[in-house]
Order: structure tokens, then C-alpha cells, then sequence
């Protein structure tokens, strides 16, 4: 660190650094982003105190807690690798993402959204609950893999038949990939947080799978008859099946109706 202060005092400051300091800072906060209310913020707090605590104990002189303390910070690295294995592996994929938009016609989002809606009050009103995963730019196919093979066009009938309290792909979530119900009763991870009494397993497996991809997830409570839509491990609510579908939409990479219409005419 000193090295560095003194090759910027002796040649000075230009732009050139300016931009390398904001590169750094715009990696550390859409790292910081992508593990925000996860556990490895812990983790990171945790590396930075190790960190100021070993420059204080050799500015002190404290040879052997200094000594102890590089030594345990040698071997940090790979235990970030093994802790924040997931958070590296989103922050990875999201990274890669910003370079995708998000597949399928804006037609064809507005009829995802529509059928989607429609069947996901048609459900709550039945008091039968669903679990629909829709894939944005990071792959889902691992978690297709899970659950029985589909591969039909997505509609109303037959989210409200996968999600019938008969149906054998009842507890399991529905994936959709490009456009298409790639699979049902498929399993989805479970989010390791704290959630409202209310929320049940439906929930932390929309909450786990929004956490660890851009997914969202459409969840239909079989207790309450609420509809909720999960984005990165938060839910917001749907009063009506408009308002869910207007979600979705947006979501699912469209634009504003307003635009949509203004194109369109």
C-alpha cells in the first residue's frame, strides 16, 4: 500500500487512475449488491476486520499478533472460495447477464403474463396453491432437470391442471424457458432466511431461487389465497390479476404499456 502512495505522489494523480479507482469501487459495490442480505455479509465484515486488525497490530508493533494474523489472512483466499461459493457464482452470472436481454417476442411476454395471471387467481381463489419459475437470462435447466419433462406451450388450463390438488406435479414448481413449460414438480432450493410465520415452503424455495439466479417466481399460497411475486429473494404482493400481469410483463423484460402502445401504433 505504501508502495502505491509513493508511485501516485512522485508522478501525481491523472485521469487515468480516477478511472481505475472507480473501476475497483464499481466492482466492490455490485459484489456488495449482489450479497446483500445474505449471510456473507457477515462473512466480508468479518475479512475486513481481520484486515484492519492486522495492519493496526504492525503499526503498534505487535510482531506476534501481526505474525498470527498474516498467516490466518494467507490463508482467506481459499476460504472465500469454499464460503462465498454461491455469492461468487451469482455475482459471476450476473455479471455475464448485463451482456442478454431477455429472450421472446414482447407478444409473447404479454401472453405469459396474462395466462400466468389468470391462472394464478383462478388457483387462489380455489385455495390450491402453485409454485411458476420463469427464466430471465440466467439458465434454469439444472432445476428442469428435477421434475417431470412438459415442453407445452404455456396456458391458464394448464398451469390450473399441473397445480390441481389431484395432480401428482402439485407440490413441485413449474419452469418456464423460452416461452414454454419446460417441466413441472420440479425442486427448487430452499432459502436458509427468516420468514414471516405466514410463508411456507412454496415461499423459501421461491425466495432460494431468486437468490442464487435472476429468476422470478410466481407463488400462490394454498393457506391464504394470496398471490405474490418473488424477485431476488423479496416478494411483492398482487392484489388482482391486471396488476399481476402488469408485473409480470415488466419483469419478464417488457416495456411500459403506454411505450407498447405507442410502438404498436
Amino acid at each position: 500500500m505504501q508502495d502505491v502512495w509513493r508511485v501516485l505522489a512522485s508522478r501525481g494523480i491523472g485521469w487515468i487512475d480516477a478511472v481505475d479507482i472507480l473501476t475497483v469501487a464499481a466492482f466492490l459495490f455490485f459484489f456488495m449488491r449482489q450479497v446483500r442480505g445474505t449471510p456473507a455479509v457477515q462473512m466480508v465484515l468479518g475479512v475486513i476486520v481481520l484486515v484492519v486488525a492486522n495492519v493496526v497490530s504492525q503499526f503498534l508493533g505487535m510482531a506476534a499478533t501481526h505474525r498470527f494474523l498474516q498467516n490466518l489472512l494467507f490463508y482467506i483466499p481459499f476460504a472465500i472460495i469454499v464460503l462465498f461459493r454461491e455469492p461468487i457464482r451469482k455475482a459471476l452470472a450476473a455479471l455475464g447477464s448485463t451482456f442478454f436481454t431477455p429472450r421472446g417476442s414482447l407478444e409473447l411476454r404479454h401472453q405469459l403474463a396474462r395466462e400466468t395471471a389468470i391462472a394464478a387467481f383462478a388457483l387462489a381463489r380455489l385455495r390450491q396453491g402453485a409454485l411458476i419459475t420463469f427464466e430471465r437470462t440466467q439458465g434454469l435447466k439444472d432445476y428442469a432437470d428435477t421434475g417431470v419433462k412438459v415442453d407445452a406451450e404455456l396456458s391458464s388450463s394448464l398451469l390450473s391442471t399441473l397445480f390441481f390438488t389431484g395432480s401428482p406435479l402439485h407440490d413441485g414448481a413449474a419452469v418456464i424457458m423460452d416461452g414454454r413449460v419446460a417441466a413441472a414438480g420440479c425442486y427448487l432450493p430452499l432459502s436458509a432466511r427468516e420468514f414471516p410465520q405466514e410463508y411456507g415452503t412454496r415461499h423459501r424455495a421461491a425466495a432460494g431461487v431468486t437468490e442464487l439466479t435472476d429468476a422470478l417466481c410466481v407463488v400462490v399460497s394454498e393457506e391464504r389465497g394470496a398471490v405474490s411475486v418473488a424477485v431476488e429473494g423479496n416478494f411483492e404482493g398482487a392484489a388482482n390479476g391486471e396488476e399481476l400481469e402488469k408485473m409480470l410483463y415488466q419483469l419478464l423484460g417488457g416495456k411500459p404499456r403506454e411505450h407498447a402502445a405507442a410502438d404498436a401504433g
